[in-house]
């Protein structure tokens, strides 16, 4: 087996791939932030480059991870392995974020590269099944993930987002591209009077996604925003979902008393 390359973004998933594989290759994009050690810089306009840099280093195997947003590219910085790929890469940016996902793995596919999850390489960041936390759902709790399903099954299709919060049956938000601190700060700002219950944040893969480039994530500041927010607890895909740094994440969620389950989808 070949050597691994760590395309990492911004965020603590990235550190923690790279401290349980040290001698992977790190690369960091121009113009994003990433905290990976001793990362080699490369420009996004300069994909044919880092192709070759890939394959010189023996690499085999590649795992994006962290946060990347989309580039604003700059045409005449394009190499020339840039400007064969450039057509496919735009027309899938034109598209949704699954699309343009896909297409990227193939590319790499195309030129020897197997893309790798982060989950793969490091298994302990995914939750098994079953409550994590001392706090237990009711079954008024577990009725409202139901419901949650149902809206993120319906959404899929149309690649809106991971995360949905019901409460008492009734959807009080759901993620879009503003992520789902944002969402569970408009929950927080959402009137008494909307509101029935204590609800459930529901945070799982859309149907058919990736989960090698693009898996759902929380962490601690998830469980102390979705308490500010009102909510009992939240429900994940067990295997499915990243959880950084999941002791700590069990150990807020005890404090505040929320509780935390890895189940799939009803």
């Amino acid at each position: 087996m070949g050597r691994l390359a760590i395309l990492g973004g911004a965020g603590l998933l990235p550190v923690m791939v790279q401290k349980h594989h040290p001698d992977a290759l790190a690369i960091g994009f121009e113009g994003m932030p990433t905290d990976l050690l001793d990362a080699t810089t490369v420009a996004f306009e300069h994909m044919g480059g880092l192709f070759e840099t890939l394959t010189a280093a023996g690499v085999d195997r590649v795992c994006m991870v962290g946060g990347l947003s989309r580039p604003n590219l700059d045409p005449s910085r394009f190499d020339e392995g840039m400007r064969q790929i450039a057509p496919r890469l735009m027309q899938a940016m034109a598209g949704g974020d699954d699309g343009l996902l896909r297409e990227i793995i193939a590319l790499f596919a195309e030129h020897g590269f197997e893309t790798v999850g982060a989950h793969r390489l490091v298994p302990e960041i995914t939750a098994s099944a079953g409550v994590l936390t001392q706090a237990q759902p009711s079954d008024a709790d577990f009725a409202d993930i139901a419901r949650a399903d149902a809206i993120l099954r319906a959404l899929s299709p149309v690649d809106v987002g991971q995360a949905v919060v019901v409460e008492g049956g009734l959807c009080i938000g759901i993620e879009t591209i503003q992520g789902t601190d944002a969402l569970l700060a408009m929950v927080k700002e959402t009137p008494d009077h909307l509101r029935r219950a204590k609800g459930v944040l529901v945070k799982r893969p859309k149907v058919g996604q990736d989960l090698r480039v693009d898996m759902p994530t929380i962490g601690v500041a998830t469980v102390q925003n979705a308490s500010d927010a009102g909510l009992a607890g939240i429900a994940l895909t067990p295997g499915e979902v990243l959880l950084l740094d999941q002791k700590a994440i069990v150990r807020k969620a005890d404090a505040l008393g929320l509780f935390l389950i890895a189940r799939d989808p009803a």
